[in-house]
């Protein structure tokens, strides 16, 4: 065998048919992408570059959330640990912060806030709302406490 200069040196691997459709799709997935021509070389390096190893115990784990919350629409592991990834990282930027509340109690106030016909569109905005409210009020105060400092100091100096 005879190997041209700049050319690497190529391997031979056995798949079975299931891989290989898998891996074809793979690839019909880089080509759109890309908006290139890609070959399963560029196929196999996507998948050593993007692919990570989970503990078989927390791949179990998210099966088993994908089989019993159907009803979220998570059709596959990776769509299910793309949106978990996506939202971990939103949760450790500086522009929010979460507020955890049982499923329970926050179901509770929706039923309440929807029974009372409160003025709001459910849980979620009560809650928003209660900030801004405390807010402005922490803001009004801040306002009457700096007008109360001016007037000591100009009764003392």
């Amino acid at each position: 065998m005879h190997i041209k200069a700049g050319q690497p040196n190529m391997k031979t691997l056995r798949i079975t048919d299931d891989v290989h459709q898998k891996l074809t799709a793979l690839l019909g997935e880089l080509t759109a992408q890309t908006s290139r021509m890609q070959t399963y070389t560029d196929a196999v390096e996507a998948l050593l570059k993007q692919s990570i190893v989970l503990p078989p115990e927390l791949l179990d784990q998210i099966e088993n959330f994908i089989e019993t919350h159907k009803n979220l629409g998570y059709m596959t592991r990776e769509e299910l640990i793309r949106d978990a990834t996506r939202w971990r990282l939103k949760t450790l930027t500086d522009q929010y912060e979460y507020v955890e509340i049982r499923k329970d109690e926050y179901e509770k106030l929706e039923t309440a806030i929807k029974e009372m016909e409160l003025p709001f569109h459910g849980a979620e905005d009560y809650v928003n709302q209660q900030i801004r409210t405390a807010l402005d009020k922490h803001s009004e105060w801040q306002q009457q406490k700096e007008e109360h400092e001016r007037r000591q100091r100009k009764r003392r100096g």
